[in-house]
């Protein structure tokens, strides 16, 4: 079905003027502005309407920020009730009433057997500070420096979590695979991919001669986002436990993109039972707002006064924000209903795969989703069974869809998984919408006279 293109309906010079002074003056790293040219002027939970009057179904959500959509009524209301009241706006790590609902909120959602020994470190407000926090974590309590972290990860952008992430180029970590079914490194796939991952990971760490330092920690995502919307086996992940544990290594779960419902549990750990020794939260958790935490084990707890610390670590909008969100959350059982619109979605685009070579995988878990597009006419390498990616392809697919009204984001090794990261409030209405413009842009975006490249660089 033909979805038409959302006409704009006002004069393009601001939208265009405010886009130029854009590429003027910020710098070469942006990112996703070079990809979506859209100037946002007003938003409502799934719909953003631009400069020129367009409007969009938003499946960026800020990369997984935005659980319950933009300007969700509760989180504004939160946010007004602070402000109304009179608090300060900033106080350092002093307790206040916001940050006591905050944690007590928090403390709420969290594995019971987890939040009855932990304790809680505010962090600076980005979500790659939180990771840098776990890994002095662990290193100060047991007296290790070596991390162990795995291919394909994704956790964050400051020197700490870019060396632990997947496009490290000076390693200083020990590399692991992580299983997938596609493109799985063993050639296998599945649960026997998985086991085998397990082995090599298990084998390293007793073998005298491995080369790898002594860890003081492993970090692990349970859907990697960034490296292509790859959830880790359920099975997998309890032998990762199972591992760490019985060799005393602290387990970090990189709950950042996961956390708040995303996958379908409130955070994705629950789907596998492991009870981790930190978890590093961001995102959802700040209801649209800067908030970074790490929770874990007060055993862990061994670290001096000032250890960590980080000038905007008592947001208090974002904690009132975040309590709005978490209990809104756990209160309408959003988890339960991404893990049903979910996979209603994932079948649809699956169905799709029938008629479009050029999908050659559908994955995901709750409304954390990803379409692998391939090049099924080119030759693979190797002796692989799955096609080579398409990443000109998927670009194509990126600003087709942009021109039908919908915003999606690309990851994976070559940037060739379309992702799909709508908000948890979701309509079936909604949910629709996006597969069918999705649909119509792939269709369209076969038709283009795209340059056949079947690699791309790394993300």
């Amino acid at each position: 079905m033909a979805v038409t293109e959302p006409a704009p309906v006002a004069a393009p010079a601001v939208h265009e003027g405010i886009l130029r002074r854009q590429s003027l003056r910020e710098s070469a790293a942006r990112t996703y502005a070079r990809s979506l040219p859209i100037v946002p002027v007003r938003a409502r939970g799934m719909t953003i309407e631009g400069a020129d009057g367009r409007r969009y179904l938003d499946c960026l959500s800020g990369a997984g920020t935005l659980a319950l959509g933009h300007n969700h009524p509760v989180v504004l209301e939160a946010i007004r009730k602070v402000i109304d009241s009179g608090a300060p706006l900033h106080v350092l790590d002093l307790a206040t009433p916001v940050k006591d609902a905050f944690t007590t909120e928090l403390f709420a959602t969290l594995p019971r057997q987890f939040a009855d020994n932990a304790r809680i470190q505010f962090c600076g407000p980005a979500g790659t500070d939180a990771v840098e926090a776990a890994f002095k974590l662990v290193r100060a309590a047991t007296g290790r420096s070596g991390l162990l972290a795995f291919t394909g990860a994704y956790h964050g952008m400051t020197a700490g979590a870019l060396a632990a992430s997947g496009g490290a180029e000076d390693v200083r970590v020990t590399r692991l695979p992580f299983p997938q079914n596609y493109r799985c490194p063993f050639g296998i796939g599945g649960e026997r991919g998985a086991e085998i991952a397990a082995r090599w990971t298990e084998n390293l760490l007793d073998d005298p001669k491995g080369g790898a330092p002594e860890p003081a920690g492993m970090i692990l995502e349970p859907v990697q986002g960034e490296g292509g919307v790859n959830p880790a086996p359920d099975s997998w992940m309890r032998r990762m436990r199972e591992i760490t544990e019985t060799r005393s290594v602290p387990l970090i779960a990189d709950e950042v993109q996961t956390g708040v419902g995303r996958t379908g549990a409130f955070w994705a750990v629950e789907h596998s039972g492991i009870v981790p020794d930190v978890l590093v939260l961001s995102k959802a958790i700040g209801g649209s707002l800067p908030l970074a935490v790490i929770v874990y084990r007060s055993e862990l707890d061994t670290w001096q006064p000032g250890a960590h610390a980080g000038t905007f670590r008592g947001n208090q909008l974002a904690m009132a924000a975040g309590t709005a969100t978490l209990a809104f959350v756990r209160e309408n059982h959003l988890a339960e209903r991404a893990a049903t619109l979910g996979a209603r979605i994932v079948a649809r685009l699956q169905a799709l795969a029938t008629d479009h070579p050029t999908i050659g995988d559908v994955r995901g878990r709750g409304l954390m989703i990803g379409v692998e597009l391939v090049d099924p006419e080119a030759t693979a390498p190797g002796d692989s069974p799955e096609p080579p990616p398409a990443p000109a392809l998927a670009q194509a697919v990126q600003q087709e869809c942009l021109r039908r009204g919908l915003i999606v984001e690309l990851g994976g090794r070559h940037s060739t998984v379309v992702r799909l990261l709508p908000p948890l409030t979701l309509t079936d209405e909604q949910a629709t919408a996006v597969v069918d413009r999705l649909a119509d842009a792939l269709a369209a975006a076969e038709r283009l006279p795209h340059r056949r490249t079947t690699t791309g660089s790394p993300r």
